[in-house]
């Protein structure tokens, strides 16, 4: 492969003649890793324009070179990487520190989160992954996939690839969520009250950052999404965890000067709890009482295979005080990052030149390809199958999870993809977790999940979207057997 002429540059600061300072260039990208052997130089031709040097003293540089078998020359060919050059060093090199900033008073504000989940890039081999929230590719819809996001290519969509919609969406997209995806949960919402964001974490910063300020109150679930938590700190607005019970949030735990609830309703997170109909409408009727908002995060709606789903906290809502948080990321696969912000055109508005500020739109591609996904009938088709694995995994789980006398701390009334459960004898899960993985099993501690600064340690999450059947036993096996000799 041939190295472009772009990437060399001659140090300003290096001594010696031309020649020496041209070898040194070169010499230095091998030895640092940039340039591997077998590749091809510029030719000394090329060099020396690009330089501004003579033709000759970039050819002697080169002969210096091949003499000290760092390069190579192939006739007509050009000039290579030796394959006997120097190897760079196994350590990655570095850059030294000679900057005088100080970067503790020159960061204003830190985003780097305090106790979060950790997910191994590499999950996938291990041999039993419990590990949630990842697409399954013996699942996934791969050649339909494939087509639609061709067709998205084409140029009778040149516009929706290539136009800046500056704040705006794909309307393609907007009216297929509209009017198919958004009834199917009860709601109904006219194209001017539906955002399209880059997940639902992208959704969930959005109504953060509209609807709170430093002087407002905000209400999450205890335990939750840790990265929920993360974005109320970077909001800097104050907060309070609500602990939740077999029924999710209990509407009369929510202090009165409450501003905004964060609830997660049909499965909650991480418990998996559905909050019952009867709860909602207390929830509502408390948001009215003390004239407060919720933003109701659905995820994993679509994958109530054991009871038909229930209602949306947002299909019970009469007063337009309920905004509501879709995601394609989970039920298609987490990195499309695609989602949708549903709620009344004034907070719309604002969301949508926020998000305008920092991204303005995802990308016309991706949203034309979820289109195609999604009116063709693909989607749903994916859904049923998803559905359909899911509850058999979830019946092997059940029936592993009995065999070994684990404890279900939290058990969702109508699918979803995890289990919540807990450890005797206040079990640090995070130690089970790293001793786990010497087995190739993979578990999630719970311990994030929580706000306190002292979490409960015993608690840890199983999910199975992503591990086969018939890895589930076995894997619920080694995980009994190291809780047992702990």
């Amino acid at each position: 492969m041939p190295i472009s002429v772009e990437t060399f540059f001659l140090d300003p600061s290096s001594v010696g003649t031309l020649q020496a300072r041209v070898q040194q260039m070169v010499a230095q990208g091998i030895l640092a890793g940039r340039f591997r052997a077998g590749e091809r130089l510029p030719s000394s031709r090329k060099m020396a324009t690009h330089l501004g040097v003579s033709r000759i003293t970039v050819t002697l540089a080169y002969t210096e070179l091949v003499a000290d078998d760092y390069l190579t020359s192939r006739g007509r060919s050009g000039y290579f990487v030796s394959e006997n050059a120097p190897e760079p060093p196994a350590f990655p090199a570095k850059r030294a520190q000679v900057g005088t900033v100080d970067w503790n008073r020159a960061i204003g504000q830190k985003f780097t989160p305090g106790l979060n989940l950790d997910k191994p890039s590499d999950w996938a081999k291990y041999r039993y992954p419990f590990i949630y929230g990842q697409a399954d590719k013996t699942l996934f819809d791969a050649a339909n996939w494939r087509l639609c996001a061709l067709r998205a290519l084409g140029m009778r969509d040149f516009g929706a690839l290539t136009a800046d919609y500056y704040d705006g969406d794909d309307p393609q997209l907007v009216e297929f969520i509209a009017r198919q995806t958004l009834p199917r949960r009860g709601i109904l919402a006219n194209n001017d009250e539906i955002l399209v964001t880059m997940g639902a974490q992208n959704a969930l910063w959005l109504a953060a950052q509209v609807l709170l300020n430093s002087r407002r109150l905000a209400a999450i679930e205890d335990p939750c999404y840790p990265a929920l938590r993360n974005i109320l700190d970077q909001s800097r607005c104050q907060y309070t965890a609500v602990p939740v019970d077999g029924d999710g949030l209990p509407p009369d735990a929510l202090p009165p000067e409450t501003d905004v609830v964060f609830a997660t309703p049909s499965h909650q997170c991480p418990t998996t709890s559905t909050m019952s109909v009867d709860r909602r409408k207390a929830l509502l009727q408390k948001a009215e009482d003390d004239d407060f908002l919720i933003v109701e995060d659905d995820y994993e709606f679509e994958m109530s295979f054991l009871k038909p789903a229930s209602p949306s906290l947002k299909s019970l809502d009469q007063n337009g005080r309920v905004i509501y948080v879709g995601s394609f990321s989970k039920s298609l696969f987490p990195g499309l990052r695609l989602g949708y912000l549903v709620g009344p055109a004034p907070f719309i508005r604002e969301a949508r030149a926020l998000r305008a500020t920092v991204l303005r739109h995802p990308p016309g591609h991706i949203q034309r390809t979820v289109s195609y996904y999604l009116s063709l009938g693909h989607y749903d088709a994916l859904i049923r199958r998803m559905g359909k694995a899911y509850h058999y995994r979830r019946e092997v789980m059940d029936v592993a999870l009995k065999n070994h006398g684990l404890t279900v701390a939290g058990h969702g009334t109508y699918g979803g993809s995890a289990v919540w459960l807990r450890t005797p004898n206040g079990l640090d899960t995070t130690q089970l977790a790293h001793q786990l993985r010497d087995d190739s099993v993979l578990i999630e501690p719970g311990a994030a999940f929580f706000a306190s600064d002292t979490p409960p340690t015993d608690y840890f999450r199983l999910a199975y979207s992503s591990i086969p059947a018939a890895q589930i036993a076995p894997g619920v096996a080694l995980i009994a057997q190291a809780i047992a000799n702990a």
